[in-house]
Parts: C-alpha cells; structure tokens; sequence
C-alpha cells in the first residue's frame, strides 16, 4: 500500500491530480466554515439578548422602585414607547454585530493578503498551505468552544488569516502544477465548483448537527478534516520540495514578481477589478435581499434559504462551458468574462422586479452563471500573464485574486446597508447592474493576451511557440499532433530536423509547395509523405522524383 502511494506520489500526473483533491477539500473547508455560521447566529444572538434583557428588566425595577418613593409622576419617563425604542436600538445592534461578524473575515483577509503572496513567492506553496489550514484548523476550535460574541469575532479573524494563505497557494499550487492551458482552466473551474458546493452545502449541514448533536460537533468535523487535509498536502508535495531545493542549490529556483509590479500590469489590473465586480453582486445581494422578501413577498425563514439552493448546479454549468469553450477558442476568454459580467447585470436588474419565490430563483440562477464565466476565464488568465511577461510564480498574482474577492466582502455588505437605506433596495441593484455593465467593454483590454509568444491553435487548446518572453506569434491551423515529426526541406534537397533553440525563421528554407504557393510541409498529408520507400530511412518523406522534359510532359497530358 505505501509503495503504491509512493508510485503515485512520484509520477508527475497522478501527483498533479492528487494536489487538485488537497486544495479542493481545502478550499470547500474554508467556505464551509465562512457559511456554516449561518444557523449557529442566532442561538448567540438569543442568548446575548436575554442576558442583555434580564439586565435591563433588574434595571428598571429597582429604578422604578426608587422612583415611586420620591414622586409617583416620575414613572412616566420610563414608558412603553422607551421600552420599544431600546428594542429596536437592541435589533440594530444585532445585525450590525453580525454584518462584522461577516464582514471581519474578508477584511483581515484583506490585510494578510499582500503579506502571503510575498511569503509563498519565497518559500514555495506547500509551507503558506499547511500554515493557512492549521491556522483554519485553529479558529474552528474556538468557534466550537466559544461562548461570547469576542470570542466568536477572534475566531472569525483567525479564519482570515489562514484564508489569506491557504486560498492563496492552492490556487498557485494548481497553476504551478498544471501548466497546459485547457487542463489549468479545467482544474481551476474544478476548484471554483467545490467553493460554490462549500457555500451551498453548509449551512444545512451546520443546522443539522448543531439540533441534533450541539454546537461543537459541526466544527470538531471541520477541523478534524482541515487537519488531515494539511497532513496529505505534505506528502504529496514533498517531490516538488526535494525539487525546489536542487533548483535553489544550483541557482535555477525562479524568483517572484512584487505584487506592486504585478498590480501595474494592464492585463493583471484588468482582471482583478472584473473578479472584484462579478463578487460585488453577490456581497451586496446576501445581506439584503432576505429583508426585502420577508417585505415584499411575504416568504419565510425557509423560504429565503431555499432561494439560492438551485444556484449551484448553473454555477457548475457555467464552469463546465466555459472549460469547453476555452479549450475551442482560448483566444476569446475575455469575451467570456464580458458576456459573464453583462449576465450578472441583467440578473440583478431582474431581481426587484420578481414577485414570487419561484420567479426570484432564475436571475439568481442566471446571476451564478455569470460569476461561473467571469471566474472560470479570468483565473487561468492571470497565470497565463505571469508565464508570458514574467517569471512562472505564482503566489503574488492569486494574491491579487483573493484580494480582488476579499474587497467585494469587506466592503460590499456596508456599501450595500447605505445604498438601500438612501436609494431603496431597487435603486441598489440598478448601481450593480450599471456598473457590472459598464465594467464590461475595459475587458476588450484583454484581447491580446494570448498573443505573446505564439498563439494557440484553434480547435486544440495547445499553445504553439513554447513560453518566455515577448515576439509575436504564428497562427497555424491544421497542424500535426504533438505525436508527429516536422521535417525542413533545404535547397539542397536533403532532410533533417530543424533544432529547437535555432532562432531562425521556420518558414525560410521551405521550398514552394503544390504550384508554387508557400506552405508548410507538414500541412501535406502525413500518410503520403512518411513511406516505407524513402530510400532507406522510414520516416524521411520521399524525395520527388526529377520532373520529366516538356515533349513527354505535353504527350502525357494530351
């Protein structure tokens, strides 16, 4: 069994597979743990409201007490009308605890992030991840074994710290492992599916154990998993770490690029302010749109987490068509994230217009869709940035990413409080639906992305040209497999294979092909060219025969 986990270990594919299941359980945990809060809330808030209440009633007896023995006229003061008013100043408090509450997370999050990407430039991607998961591991336990609203907030900032960094380099870690274009978007639209699963599947699972077994089994499961998560991770990688050392001792370890440079790359700023826009959507629409159905819908408790139970399988739709489109036209996946960010527009213009339960459910759909497409494109993107203008690190550029998320929640559901209360909850979603809009046509930035070194070539996802730095590329349609061989014809008429570091033109010593027009060899049929009567050399092509005098030529044509 261990020689079979070491086979596996060792062979670059079964290895790269096996880091995909590590950072996908990992980052499924991570939103698990941000969600499944959700139906734990209200036990601390009911329990913070009756201590607060029975403080407030000793209160008011014994000041009531007092009062009536100095003059009966003074009891008016402390009223019913008083009473409400601290009731509601009461409910304000609460929701304004859980908005930090929410809140606190993405905005340490937020701090730690430049720091990690840094951290995981220089020492690699596997020592950042373990960090972050024990650090999640950690909060876990103390949200199990917390029984106050600071205790709850020290758990929640500790969750953004190990955020920052496990979040961070397993997205890093799949774009270092999967370097071929369509297999890197399809690993991290894989990714992107277990976070929506996490987001989806765990306030069920939260609300399910904590009636039937207590509030601490949902986060003893969490961190048990996170731990054991952690502890695979470092075995799978450690043929990547033997292999970083020989690279730093012979001075081949890659050096990272600062996250400010990053930041003024044109492509990369473009593609961080279209993930901070397609999150923008849903950080202002979760903490308010529960409100506005209990209001205008009349729906119920269950009824307005039922509302986004169907957003899932769209979102995984979404992945998968983008995957599929990408490796067909890779060259377009901009147009993608535009057509994604439109999407998430329309939707949320659509949504105050709804007037049942069943209607509000398809621009949600539809709204997940689009982050599916925007996400799906962009991430893969941003790695692609970093091989072709810098080095192939990769820990400052998600970096970028998870900030781009981590703004979105940090400041969305604030923003979001103020819109509603000055603009009204319609006039909040015409803002998203004009800027998400508006945001759309800076992605036409992005359309010369791949043409850095060679483009891709329709129709195969592959890109053609190899990596490094700038010069423009060929298009070649039609061309031979990777399987096949490309032999240059000379002018004098020998064969051989052109070397792969010569920088000469490829095209400068083909000789005129069918009539004179020049095309590449091995755009000719591969059958033909490659047969056994090549004068003792089975895959050299044929040499063609001389061509015969004009009299005989003519005589045969006539």
């Amino acid at each position: 069994m261990l020689s079979y986990l070491q086979s596996l270990i060792e062979d670059p594919r079964s290895q790269r597979k096996l880091v995909l299941v590590i950072v996908c359980i990992a980052l499924l945990l991570d939103n698990m743990l941000y969600m499944v809060i959700v139906p734990i809330i209200p036990h601390y808030l009911t329990n913070v409201t009756k201590e607060l209440s029975d403080r407030y009633s000793q209160v008011y007896i014994y000041s009531q007490n007092v009062t009536t023995m100095v003059n009966d006229t003074v009891r008016h003061h402390i009223n019913k009308t008083s009473m409400t008013r601290w009731g509601m100043r009461r409910s304000e408090s609460a929701e304004r605890q859980i908005g930090m509450l929410f809140a606190s997370k993405a905005f340490v999050q937020l701090l730690i992030n430049p720091i990690s990407g840094t951290i995981i430039d220089k020492v690699g991607y596997d020592r950042p991840m373990m960090f972050g998961l024990t650090v999640i591991c950690l909060s876990t336990v103390v949200f199990a074994f917390g029984h106050s609203y600071g205790v709850m907030m020290l758990a929640r900032s500790l969750q953004g710290v190990g955020s920052a960094f496990a979040d961070t380099s397993g997205l890093a870690m799949i774009a270092d492992r999967f370097t071929e274009e369509s297999e890197r978007t399809k690993a991290l639209g894989i990714a992107l599916a277990f976070i929506s699963f996490g987001s989806l599947v765990a306030p069920p699972f939260g609300g399910i154990l904590y009636d039937h077994f207590g509030k601490v089994l949902p986060f003893l499961v969490l961190s048990s998993i996170a731990l054991i998560d952690g502890c695979l991770m470092l075995i799978v990688m450690k043929p990547v770490r033997i292999e970083r050392r020989t690279q730093k001792a012979t001075g081949d370890l890659p050096k990272g690029t600062p996250i400010w440079r990053l930041l003024r790359d044109p492509y990369i700023a473009t593609c961080a302010g279209a993930l901070a826009m397609s999150n923008v959507s849903l950080a202002f629409l979760e903490p308010t749109i529960s409100m506005w159905m209990e209001e205008k819908l009349k729906t119920t408790n269950t009824e307005e987490g039922m509302v986004w139970l169907p957003s899932f399988f769209p979102h995984v739709l979404g992945v998968y068509s983008t995957v599929y489109l990408a490796r067909r036209f890779p060259k377009y996946q901009w147009l993608m994230a535009a057509v994604g960010l439109s999407l998430e527009g329309f939707s949320c213009l659509c949504v105050p217009f709804c007037n049942s339960f069943v209607t509000l459910m398809i621009p949600i759909c539809l709204l997940c869709y689009g982050i599916a497409l925007v996400d799906t494109a962009l991430l893969p993107t941003l790695a692609f940035v970093v091989d072709h203008h810098y080095s192939s690190v990769y820990g400052s550029v998600y970096a970028i990413a998870d900030i781009s998320y981590s703004m979105a929640y940090a400041f969305g559901p604030v923003v979001a409080a103020g819109l509603v209360k000055s603009i009204s909850f319609t006039g909040m979603n015409v803002v998203i639906f004009l800027t998400n809009v508006l945001y759309a046509p800076i992605l036409l930035v992005l359309r010369n992305v791949y043409k850095y070194e060679g483009e891709f070539i329709e129709g195969e996802g592959e890109n053609v040209g190899g990596g490094g730095g700038g010069g423009e590329g060929v298009s070649i349609q039609n061309a031979p497999k990777p399987h096949m061989r490309t032999y240059m014809l000379n002018g004098s008429d020998s064969v051989g294979a052109k070397p792969l570091d010569s920088k000469d033109d490829p095209y400068a010593s083909m000789q005129p092909h069918d009539g004179g027009s020049n095309v590449p060899a091995f755009q000719t049929d591969f059958s033909n060219a490659f047969g056994p009567n090549s004068a003792g050399n089975d895959f050299a092509p044929p040499r063609p025969p001389p061509p015969p005098p004009p009299p005989t030529y003519t005589q045969a044509q006539q």
